[in-house]
This record gives C-alpha cells, sequence and structure tokens, in this order.
C-alpha cells in the first residue's frame, strides 16, 4: 500500500500516517528504489491497534505501547496495558466507595456555617496538618476569612468527609481528586448522584474500550508472530 492508501484505510491523513511511522508506533515502511514508503498488512493492523488503543489508554500511554510492541518488547507492552486495567479498577472503587460515604456521613455537607480547621479535623477525625497537606494535594479548597485563616464552607465539610473516608479504605490520592474535580461545587445531592451515574457510565465506556484496543492489539500481535517478527 501507498501512504495515501493506508491512511484513507484509517480516515486518517498521509502526514499523520507518516508521524505515526517516525513516532515508531508504525514498523518502518519498506521503501522502494526511488525512496517512496509501501505498507503492508503489518502497517495497518499496527494502526488499526493504536487507534484502537487510545480511548482505552489515553494516547500517551496507547504510544508507548505500541513502541514497545515495535521493539520487540512484549513484555514492557503488557505491563502498560495491565497497568492501565488496574488504574481503571481504582478508579471505579473510588465511585463505589463515594456512594458508601455519602451515605454514611452523618453531616449535611450543603448545610451550616463555615468552620475553621479545628473544628473540621475534629468532625472527621483528623488533624489540622492532614487537612493542609490535602489542600497541597488539591482534595481540599478552602477560603480564608479576614484574618487569614482557612474556613471550610458546606462542599469543602463534604469533601473532607470524603477524602478521610477515601484514604482510610487505601484509595489514591490521584484517583480521589480526579473524582472530587467532577463533584467540585455540586451542593444539591441529587446532581451528586447524576454526577458520580455519569463517572461511572465513563469508566464503563472506557472498560469497552479497552476491549476493543485488546482485540485490535491482539490481531496485530498474530500477525507478528506468524512472519516471526515477535515470540
Amino acid at each position: 500500500m501507498r501512504p495515501i492508501d493506508l491512511a484513507r484505510e484509517h480516515g486518517l491523513s498521509t502526514q499523520a500516517v507518516r508521524n505515526y511511522e517516525e513516532a515508531g508506533l508504525l514498523p518502518p515502511a519498506v521503501r522502494t528504489d526511488s525512496g517512496y514508503r509501501r505498507y503492508s498488512e503489518h502497517h495497518s493492523h499496527a494502526l488499526a491497534a493504536f487507534l484502537a488503543l487510545v480511548p482505552a489508554h489515553g494516547h500517551p500511554t496507547a504510544s508507548a505501547i505500541m513502541v514497545a510492541v515495535n521493539t520487540h518488547r512484549l513484555d514492557d507492552a503488557l505491563d502498560l496495558v495491565d497497568r492501565s486495567h488496574v488504574g481503571l479498577f481504582s478508579a471505579r472503587g473510588v465511585v463505589d466507595a463515594v456512594e458508601t460515604a455519602l451515605n454514611d456521613i452523618s453531616v449535611q455537607p450543603w448545610d451550616g456555617a463555615p468552620v475553621p480547621i479545628g473544628t473540621l479535623a475534629h468532625r472527621t477525625g483528623s488533624r489540622p496538618a492532614t487537612l493542609r497537606r490535602w489542600e497541597r494535594d488539591g482534595l481540599l479548597r478552602p477560603g480564608r476569612d479576614h484574618q487569614g485563616h482557612r474556613v471550610y464552607e458546606a462542599g469543602d465539610v463534604r469533601d473532607a468527609h470524603l477524602v478521610s473516608q477515601l484514604r482510610r479504605a487505601g484509595h489514591r490520592i490521584p484517583d480521589i481528586r480526579l473524582l472530587l474535580d467532577e463533584l467540585r461545587d455540586t451542593r444539591d445531592p441529587a446532581q451528586v448522584t447524576r454526577a458520580l451515574a455519569d463517572r461511572r457510565q465513563a469508566l464503563n465506556a472506557r472498560a469497552r474500550a479497552m476491549l476493543t484496543g485488546a482485540a485490535a492489539l491482539d490481531r496485530y500481535l498474530d500477525v507478528l508472530a506468524r512472519t516471526g517478527d515477535i515470540a
């Protein structure tokens, strides 16, 4: 196939195909005596695999997987795939834990006056230093009073209770931060419920994309195995 043939097959531009080859996402093209690129079944399957992996793992990880495969580092490629699955499992666990935590929180975080850091630490069973660390990690965003002291509004109280329970359950700060960013500034419990449902739907879509990506990558690995280009 000429570059334009491969590009059209996958709805891309010829420049995109060349860029992918130069980045190592495709095996090197065969060159004619005149220096023109010629692509084969290998390249078609490689490109299909990469395009299927992107929505499943994100562009950087999908690129790293394909580079690893094309440089005969299958163990590294499969390790990257496994890590993405672990990340998805962790993110799903955070959603589950948030739903449980919201049901367990005894205070109603959408009511009440702002509270100082000492009061919130007592309510969450944490230390003020822990609340300040969560702030540095981007998990909490308290305001300041006229004296510059931290004050926690209703939404901040809710977030602190969620973070406290999620951290005790062993969930990672990046996963917690991602979900809190989606719930930030939400005061209506019904809106929180909808946001969590949307988050779960997005995770399900990514899980489906992982299945599609895995199938496309497996087809590419089969092609490489048949031609002896991979163990």
